[in-house]
């Protein structure tokens, strides 16, 4: 029997669920610098590079579409359990048969496939989430990610990027992702019943939200892309970059769960808008702090505000809709990310060049003043 603070909570079922997540999200943390190593041994170009990280989120944003008729005809619990499967056994394939042009398609399909245990995932957990509690549950669930992201790199530290060693970490970390899905799927709920309207059409249903998951992405994929670009018009060196992106993922670990229980009190909405305008803040005193102490409490607190728009996002999809329509909901965000990953490095990259370093906190802070005067619009529009 459960009691006090944790009456109501299915404890053991959220735990199933965000274990499972963040094993999927060290493989994943794991393969994305992984490859990126590899090619730079191979001599790849950059720009070579970085389109071959893209197909990750091309199958994202593909994926995101197929996500809600796929549930529905394979049964999520058996889809999700598939999806783990398969990303495995292509991130063997990738280990096997290292050859860049083959590294394209298969990175394609590594997103399509790893794209679904997200959706269904998040999906399950709002759905069995107690609505008094989601603000703090959705942040235990984030700051778990981003644990499980940041143990990927350094997983790489342990076990070198050369041979089997990493690619066996990662299949070994879907394979135990599965095999989590598996423990815990007679708690969950059905979620792939008639899901009433398709992706593109949830868009019109909540603008505001997928707005914020777009600027989350684009702001967290700008920072990991170029920051270090940025720390070179400044003399800084690889290794004080490195720490500085640390300390950024840190801050988001940190402070979701604070900011879950604060949104509890003051509403998801308002605390987005604290979040907006903390992005805001941080992009306006990069220039300023950089190369100053202060940059060391700005960049944890500016990460933690980054990611948590997107926190926010969830808890208010969570708020707004139920059963079935869920799994389309997190099916747009999947989207919405996929689309931020994608356009936000290569517009601020272009910011950069014609206007020099300062073009990467220009284009996040209007990122953020963007989301500000969408939320303040939103709050104004909403009844007493």
């Amino acid at each position: 029997m459960q009691s006090g603070k944790f009456a109501g909570v299915p404890v053991a079922t959220i735990a199933g669920i965000t274990v499972t997540v963040t094993v999927f999200a060290i493989s994943q943390g794991l393969s994305y610098p992984l490859l990126s190593f590899i090619l730079q041994r191979q001599g790849m170009s950059p720009g070579m590079i970085g389109l071959s990280a893209a197909m990750t989120p091309l199958g994202f944003i593909v994926s995101s579409l197929a996500v809600p008729a796929l549930s529905r005809r394979l049964g999520a619990g058996r889809f999700a359990v598939a999806c783990a499967l398969i990303s495995g056994t292509i991130l063997a394939i990738i280990g096997w048969q290292q050859n860049i042009w083959l590294w394209f398609p298969l990175r394609f399909l590594l997103g399509f496939f790893a794209n679904p245990l997200y959706v269904i995932s998040e999906t399950w957990l709002l759905a069995v989430t107690p609505a008094a509690r989601r603000g703090r549950i959705m942040g235990v669930y984030t700051s778990m990610i981003s644990a499980g992201f940041a143990a990927g790199p350094l997983t790489l530290a342990i076990v070198g990027t050369e041979g089997w060693p990493p690619f066996i970490v990662g299949v070994a970390a879907f394979a135990l992702c599965a095999i989590s899905l598996l423990g815990v799927l007679g708690r969950l709920p059905d979620i792939s019943g008639d899901h009433g309207t398709s992706v593109l059409a949830f868009v019109r249903l909540a603008p505001l939200i997928l707005f914020a998951v777009f600027t989350a992405a684009a702001f967290e994929q700008v920072l990991m892309s170029l920051v270090s670009v940025y720390g070179q018009a400044f003399g800084s060196p690889e290794e004080r970059m490195s720490l500085l992106l640390t300390v950024f993922i840190a801050g988001n670990i940190a402070l979701q769960i604070p900011f879950g229980a604060i949104a509890e009190r003051i509403g998801a909405l308002n605390m987005m808008l604290i979040c907006a305008v903390g992005g805001l803040l941080g992009a306006l005193l990069l220039p300023y702090v950089f190369t100053t102490p202060l940059i060391w409490p700005i960049a944890f607190l500016w990460g933690a505000v980054a990611f948590g728009v997107y926190t926010m996002a969830l808890v208010l999809l969570g708020e707004r809709f139920s059963g079935a329509m869920l799994i389309t909901g997190n099916s747009a965000f999947a989207l919405f990310w996929g689309v931020g990953g994608i356009v936000g490095p290569p517009v601020t990259g272009s910011v950069m060049s014609q206007i020099g370093p300062q073009g990467l906190p220009l284009t996040l802070g209007a990122i953020s003043a963007a989301l500000c005067v969408a939320l303040i619009i939103a709050q104004r529009r909403r009844p007493s």
